[in-house]
């Protein structure tokens, strides 16, 4: 009898003992805001690729793991969100757009889908009916390979629907732009008027300007249009910041904003009201303004940072104004243009040499073949000059390759910050302007990732839309937008749809020096989320364009959709 209740008293203490060491360990944790559970978790955590559930406290991510895991987690207060099997991933960071343009564009005159001349002219007639006398026409993001013949546009096709309301519409790379008569006249445009370095403006056999002006002369015009007040700048960055987090894009890198663009962006994050994180890249020719105050990369708080510059080196391939070793297949008398900031090459490489010094990030937009090497020969005298360090260099577009340069680029540790939608678009007539031969070094997505160069994708909205559903299907699928291509333009320059996520998250945030902070899934990181409609990693690659975001999270908190019903 004494042995059983001595029996009975350790079994008691045992139990004691066991609740009260199960009661400390879960007191070892704080309690979560937020646990989400029963998802597929994609971590870009190379330590944890999967998971199922995720715990987040104070903005941050906690713990990742299994369901049961997160129970010490679990408050009175915690919520939790079922995401019914749905596949979660590492908020998308979109390491190029134009961001306040974007927003505007949302309410201007839309031509990307326009598919005639007469089309075209309807939409921008419908515009102006909207405005007031005297109202600026802008936004386009026209495209004449639309067309058939794939002509540009003149100032004609548009005159007589817009009498009152003064023209000037991009084309949708952004390096050719068409203005109308009223536009040219308020910007005092004649047939004499001289093209700037770097710029053309298109004529007719007379001499007359067409109305079409590329790159540098687009400035000739653009002079004349009244800067957008900070109302309207705030409006269009609310728009953006909207389509931003309905589409996942929870960090996005601006480049070549207004310094008026980076106020508002300060407003807005002083209000509490950025949706997405901003890294803001200005044009690399004012570079001593942010070097005068100290400023080096990424400099600033979670939500907005300074500290790049973004530069030009050629044109496009659509405007035939992408600069190449090699004459265009379609226009002969041209090899391409290489920009204004090139005029001449040395005082480019005088202003980088400079910027690279005060301690900024240099990211230079170089298309053609030639501008890409150009660019890496700047880049390689800057580091003979400045001496060797992590700077994260990046080459913007790097469209068009010179085999020669894949290791120049991977030696130089050059982040290649490519857009893959511009692929499945220009793949629809490339090899029309560049030739079989050119193409096949063209958005080369395998080749560089297989040299060791990092991959940052992103979009470059407006020129191609924001969702990185897109962009994902394009890398993983490369199959044409016309669809001419079903098994993928230059197939061998596929990726995996992992490989692609991973660009566009982790990638990303180490082209804004920010991988310790985002991009995975990952303990300590900020929880940046978004939960898909499918699984991206098992469907059918081409039906990922149709996945949807059906839940986007910024520092732990929604800012688009909800959990599963």
């Amino acid at each position: 009898m004494i042995r059983c209740r001595r029996i009975s008293l350790l079994c008691a203490v045992f139990a004691i003992t066991l609740s009260t060491a199960q009661t400390a360990q879960a007191q070892e944790h704080p309690v979560a805001d937020t646990i989400i559970t029963n998802a597929y978790v994609w971590t870009v955590d190379r330590n944890q690729p999967h998971a199922e559930a995720v715990a987040i406290l104070n903005q941050r991510i906690a713990a990742v793991g299994t369901s049961s895991n997160m129970d010490v987690w679990r408050g009175p207060h915690t919520h939790i969100i079922d995401a019914a099997g749905k596949l979660l991933l590492p908020g998308f960071n979109d390491a190029h757009v134009h961001f306040i343009p974007g927003g505007f564009q949302l309410d201007q005159v839309q031509l990307t889908e326009a598919k005639t001349h007469e089309e075209f002219t309807n939409r921008i007639a419908a515009q102006a009916r909207k405005l007031k006398k005297g109202e600026w026409i802008l936004g386009g993001e026209w495209d004449e390979q639309n067309w058939s013949p794939p002509e540009l546009p003149t100032h004609d096709w548009i005159d007589a629907v817009t009498p009152d309301n003064p023209v000037f519409i991009e084309r949708h790379d952004g390096h050719e732009s068409l203005a109308n008569a009223l536009a040219m006249k308020l910007a005092n445009v004649t047939a004499a008027t001289k093209a700037p370095p770097g710029g053309e403006i298109v004529r007719d056999v007379q001499g007359n300007p067409t109305g079409i002006f590329k790159d540098a002369a687009q400035n000739l015009v653009t002079k004349a249009i009244p800067p957008a007040s900070q109302a309207a700048r705030l409006r269009a960055a609310r728009r953006a910041l909207e389509h931003a987090a309905s589409l996942g894009v929870t960090s996005l890198q601006d480049m070549v904003p207004e310094y008026a663009d980076i106020e508002v962006f300060s407003i807005l994050a002083e209000r509490g009201e950025l949706t997405s994180r901003i890294y803001a890249a200005p044009i690399e020719t004012h570079w001593r303004d942010q070097a005068r105050l100290g400023i080096r990369h990424a400099f600033g708080s979670d939500f907005l940072r300074i500290g790049a510059v973004k530069g030009f080196a050629d044109g496009s391939l659509g405007s035939t104004t992408a600069y190449f070793f090699e004459p265009y297949v379609d226009a002969p008398n041209t090899r391409g243009l290489l920009s204004d900031e090139m005029q001449p090459i040395s005082g480019m490489r005088e202003r980088l040499t400079g910027a690279d010094a005060a301690g900024l990030q240099l990211c230079i937009h170089a298309i053609g073949d030639q501008a890409i090497s150009t660019v890496l020969d700047m880049f390689q005298d800057i580091q003979k000059t400045n001496g060797v360090r992590d700077r994260r260099w990046r080459i913007e577009h790097a469209q068009h390759m010179a085999a020669k340069d894949f290791q120049r680029f991977a030696g130089l540790r050059v982040i290649a910050s490519m857009q893959p939608y511009h692929a499945i678009d220009d793949g629809q007539w490339a090899e029309r302007r560049i030739g079989p031969i050119r193409a096949k070094t063209t958005y080369a997505f395998r080749t560089f990732l297989d040299d060791g160069v990092r991959l940052a994708f992103g979009t470059d909205w407006t020129v191609a839309p924001l969702n990185p559903m897109l962009g994902l299907y394009a890398a993983v699928t490369r199959a044409t937008l016309d669809g001419k291509h079903p098994e993928g333009w230059i197939p061998e320059q596929k990726i995996t749809i992992r490989e692609a996520i991973e660009a566009y998250t982790l990638g990303s945030a180490y082209g804004e020096f920010q991988e310790k902070e985002k991009g995975s899934i990952t303990p300590g990181k900020l929880a940046d989320l978004v939960l898909v409609s499918d699984n991206l990693l098992k469907i059918d690659p081409r039906a990922i364009r149709d996945a949807k975001v059906e839940m986007t999270m910024v520092g732990g908190k929604i800012v688009y959709g909800g959990p599963p019903q």
